[in-house]
């Protein structure tokens, strides 16, 4: 959502105008209050009605999360696995 308002713009201006537009979303005062701006809402929206959807958010992102933590081990057994069956071991 916030891309395509940056795109949009973006899409108007010069060439030119636009590192002037986009050097000061970089700064990291900018990002602080952005970061704030999101916690802030989503206190607003999920904590303050108390709301189950916070809880979902944990569940399912503790699950990507040990999913990707996992998946590079997995892909090396995986790999192991197909050299082994390729060069006739058990």
């Amino acid at each position: 959502m916030a891309m395509r308002k940056i795109y949009s713009e973006i899409k108007g201006m010069k060439l030119k105008e636009v590192p002037g537009y986009l050097k000061p979303m970089l700064s990291v005062g900018f990002v602080k209050k952005s970061i704030q701006r999101g916690l802030d809402n989503y206190h607003a929206k999920y904590i303050e009605t108390d709301s189950i959807e916070p809880l979902y958010h944990i569940c399912f992102g503790g699950m990507i999360f040990s999913y990707l933590v996992a998946l590079p081990n997995e892909r090396r057994h995986l790999e192991h696995k197909q050299h082994a069956e390729q060069h006739g071991h058990h």
